[in-house]
């Protein structure tokens, strides 16, 4: 099949990305937002402006709306650029419009996206035919850089994608890499969930830099200021942890480092060094990127609740403790007094609990 129309569900930076560069490409594209004022920008200006390479282009969407009805109807696939914590509540509002052989595509599904997704639309009494697939992370490094305006600083290289269930992976991947060819299959939606690298660097960063945070209101560079040698470290220790995971699971082993170079996020040099701080100092499209302005942001609400929350409950599931892991999930939570341990994406939620670790590869491979 080849898709040509495509639901874009969220205006955020990548959402926007994405309904440009795809509508300059050719594609049908319908933007949504269930926020009317996100969109308004969008609407008053008649489109995005979209920067890449100091080239700047201007994209008119096929649709803005705030209409979910009007953004999924007849779409051949509906990709998901919103945050985790929000997949729940659209893919709610979306299951009633779904109608047989669409694509929902998780842009990306951070940990346990997939999973999430289908166990929602087992519990709203879904029995249609529709496949899903999710990315490690988003297809774009990129930003809004003001309302209606996207910068696009690279485009993510060497892209994990899996379905769940696993058994739909082949041709998904072959659907999805005609749109975006920098897509390789992954063994299945953990492998995929379990190298989130935003969930590895940033709730380490944030922690670390919460007083600079809170006293400056965020006014340096996340990555290649924020991320110390010291900082560095902590998220080895967290990169460590995972890995157990990722290999108890009998997954592809690759470090945070590998995962970083293999997407085009930093230098040959630090690959051969694998070291951690090396590898965001020299990451040239994260470089110039500010640090958060305040502490209740997705880099911690989103990556611990949505990221490391579901990386310690799967190590559980495996019998793989994180002491780290869910040391940051308990520094996080009363730093922003958020319950991230019962609010994030838990065994439950993905559809996990209850699962015996010697039935999981054949739930992943052939769904619930």
């Amino acid at each position: 099949m080849d898709i040509r129309t495509i639901a874009v569900l969220g205006a955020g930076n990548g959402g926007s990305a994405a309904a440009a560069d795809l509508t300059l490409r050719g594609y049908e594209v319908r933007l949504y937002s269930r926020s009317e004022s996100t969109l308004r920008p969008i609407v008053e200006r008649g489109g995005i402006m979209l920067v890449e390479a100091g080239k700047e282009s201007f994209a008119r969407p096929q649709l803005v709306t705030s209409n979910m009805a009007e953004a999924v109807g007849g779409a051949e696939l509906i990709m998901i650029t919103a945050p985790s914590s929000a997949h729940e509540g659209l893919t709610a509002s979306l299951t009633p419009h779904l109608r047989d052989g669409q694509i929902i595509f998780l842009n990306p599904g951070h940990t346990g996206g997939c999973l999430h997704l289908a166990s929602v639309l087992r519990e709203r009494g879904f029995e249609g035919k529709i496949r899903s697939c999710e990315t490690v992370t988003l297809t774009y490094i990129c930003r809004l850089t003001e309302p209606a305006r996207v910068e696009i600083y690279r485009r993510t290289t060497h892209l994990g994608c899996a379905a769940f269930p696993g058994k739909f992976t082949p041709e998904l991947v072959g659907e999805i890499g005609k749109i975006y060819p920098d897509i390789i299959a992954a063994g299945n939606v953990l492998e995929t969930g379990l190298s989130n690298i935003n969930a590895i660097m940033h709730p380490a960063g944030m922690i670390g830099n919460a007083g600079r945070i809170e006293e400056d209101g965020g006014d340096f560079c996340f990555y290649s200021e924020g991320i110390t040698p010291a900082i560095a470290r902590l998220i080895s220790a967290v990169d460590r942890e995972r890995l157990r995971i990722v290999n108890r699971l009998g997954l592809a082993p690759l470090s945070f480092v590998e995962i970083f170079y293999q997407a085009g996020l930093t230098t040959e040099a630090a690959r051969a060094s694998q070291s951690v701080y090396q590898a965001i100092r020299e990451s040239a499209p994260n470089r110039t990127i500010k640090s958060p302005a305040t502490l209740n942001h997705r880099y911690l609400n989103e990556d611990v609740g949505y990221g490391l929350v579901p990386m310690a409950q799967i190590g559980r599931l495996v019998g793989i403790g994180t002491p780290v892991i869910d040391a940051l999930i308990t520094i996080a939570s009363e730093i922003n007094q958020a319950p991230y341990l019962t609010d994030g994406l838990t065994l439950k939620k993905m559809g996990l609990d209850g699962v015996k670790f010697k039935d999981l590869e054949a739930l992943l491979l052939e769904g619930f």
